[in-house]
């Protein structure tokens, strides 16, 4: 329980300050405030931000093994992509299947970090 509940907490966080920070930047963009290609790059910029900050708090709890946390929180969170991209019936492109890499890559990299920082204290 202790383990769902870890996981849980990280994950609504992630997705409360994913939507916070979107819709900040959707109303900078719909009163063209900002430009679509400063948009877009926005949007992986903080998705990126917050998964890492997410996964480095995630590794500060964990007692070993960072990159297992982080590889773990991110499956969890490309699942969940996955799973939103099908039901919207858009196909799985190769462009897709690299931005879920680059989300493997930095929840790996924060948690492994984030375990780092807390054996340094």
């Amino acid at each position: 329980m202790l383990y769902i509940q870890k996981y849980g907490k990280r994950l609504l966080w992630t997705i409360i300050s994913l939507l916070i920070s979107l819709l900040f930047t959707n109303t900078l963009y719909f009163f063209n405030f900002i430009s679509t290609n400063t948009y877009k790059i926005l949007e992986i910029i903080i998705l990126l931000i917050n998964i890492f900050i997410s996964s480095y708090i995630l590794g500060k709890s964990t007692p070993k093994k960072g990159f297992l946390e982080g590889i773990k929180f991110s499956l969890i969170i490309i699942s969940i992509f996955i799973i939103i991209t099908l039901l919207i019936k858009e196909p799985l492109k190769l462009k897709l299947l690299i931005y879920y890499l680059i989300i493997l890559i930095t929840s790996i990299l924060g948690s492994t970090i984030g375990i780092n920082k807390k054996n340094e204290k």
